[in-house]
């Protein structure tokens, strides 16, 4: 008979192979993570085949099916699906972009390429939250899905899509647009959404319209030396100040308090470009004859766009000023949101899902900035952008980008409850199909 101290050395035993068999498990997980951060997408000559076969890769151990489409050349986009054994039953897609920024290397306390986990577990790296964690968290996901066992209802499709950073023209754009999608019957997105600071996961039904403008002025060269009316300077910089107060009220109804980002208009000056050039940087002694500012504007769906574009023209551009007024991209059409309330099951599932998770979500909102999610919703599908990041510092685009090791494994969990909901949604017999 096994005595009492053997038998607990061997039930310490197992339970350390256990545990060391969990931890080795969720190192395989984040060091995935770390191998797509490595791969070198930055704009604007990204490797997008390195990524395409990185993802493929994974494709392959789940067993999904894959194909690789380029409705620009150059540009590939990646479609993964996961069967359904209800073909009839809307699908489910899940989006994600393999394009990152931008970065300046010297300003970064870890190289932004190399995917570096310090002591705390904070893994460096740019798309660690813009959003190569997505994409992978989509891919983790499914994996734990299959280990339990579960089989999904409706498809599950994952798209991997480039040049969003770059507007998504040639990515998603093209992609929402084409008979392929078309084909794929789809129901529901979900795209990027943002960081929380606080425990709520933030979810977006919506975002700000982008307008990139350059105003113009004009006006007679002088000496440097001399004070008159209407030089192009002086004329921009009347503007410019018009704007920036127009910006600070904006702001301050932020500081206040209760008014969420994307739900007032942002703008930033973007450049400012004057002066005669000289071999030894500009002529000092020389009063321009030409000015010109870009500007970022992103405007919320409860704005009047048409009063804004006015004040632009009549007061920020006028033209009895030698102004002038150019959009660089400009959307004009109405701005379409995403349910997200009782109306709408997708919401429910996504809101109870995350509940199940042990999560919770705030309140829905405006995206402050613009994603895939719109094409989406252009196409008549709703989307609602969406990345399991809490209790971390939004630091999209910004030096030293990361997302901690727990909060990583923790937004797995958070998918496998969202894709298991929505891939088990049927169709209740007697009831509208709300989709």
């Amino acid at each position: 008979m096994m005595s009492r101290r053997l038998f607990f050395l061997l039930a310490l035993n197992v339970l350390h192979l256990c545990c060391g068999i969990l931890a080795d498990d969720d190192d395989a997980v984040v060091s995935r993570f770390q191998e797509y951060l490595r791969i070198e997408t930055v704009q604007p000559n990204p490797d997008y085949y390195k990524a395409v076969e990185f993802i493929n890769s994974q494709a392959k151990s789940l067993s999904l099916e894959s194909q690789t489409t380029e409705f620009v050349k150059g540009k590939p986009l990646i479609l993964l699906k996961w069967v359904g054994s209800d073909q009839t039953l809307p699908a489910i897609l899940l989006n994600s972009h393999t394009d990152v920024v931008p970065f300046e290397e010297s300003k970064w306390d870890h190289h932004p390429l190399q995917a570096h986990m310090d002591k705390q577990g904070d893994i460096y790296g740019r798309g660690s939250q813009d959003m190569k964690c997505v994409g992978m968290q989509y891919l983790e996901a499914i994996r734990k899905l299959q280990a339990s066992g579960f089989h999904p209802i409706r498809s599950v499709y994952l798209s991997f899509v480039p040049d969003e950073e770059l507007g998504g023209y040639d990515g998603a754009q093209k992609f929402a647009e084409s008979h392929l999608f078309k084909s794929l019957n789809v129901g529901i997105v979900l795209d990027e959404g943002l960081p929380s600071t606080t425990e709520s996961y933030r979810v977006f039904y919506g975002e700000r319209s982008p307008w990139w403008l350059v105003i113009k002025a004009k006006g007679p060269p002088g000496h440097g030396a001399k004070l008159y009316d209407n030089s192009a300077m002086e004329n921009l910089l009347k503007s410019i100040e018009s704007i920036r107060r127009f910006r600070a009220s904006q702001f301050d109804l932020l500081k206040a308090g209760g008014t969420p980002e994307g739900h007032v208009v942002s703008v930033n000056m973007a450049f400012f470009k004057a002066g005669t050039p000289s071999p030894t940087g500009f002529v000092m002694n020389l009063q321009p004859s030409e000015a010109e500012a870009g500007f970022d504007f992103r405007i919320p769906p409860n704005v009047d766009s048409q009063a804004l574009e006015r004040r632009l023209v009549e007061e920020w551009a006028p033209a009895a000023r030698n102004m002038s007024l150019e959009f660089k991209r400009k959307h004009s059409e109405e701005p379409l949101l995403t349910a997200a309330d009782d109306s709408n099951p997708w919401w429910r599932l996504l809101e109870d899902a995350v509940k199940e998770a042990g999560g919770r979500t705030s309140k829905p909102e405006i995206f402050p900035a613009s994603t895939d999610a719109r094409y989406f919703r252009k196409a008549g599908v709703p989307a609602f952008g969406f990345s399991p990041i809490s209790n971390t510092p939004s630091l999209l685009h910004d030096h030293n980008e990361y997302l901690g090791r727990a909060e990583y494994l923790k937004g797995i969990d958070v998918y496998v409850s969202i894709i298991k909901a929505y891939a088990s949604y049927e169709r209740k017999s007697g009831t509208r199909d709300e989709l």
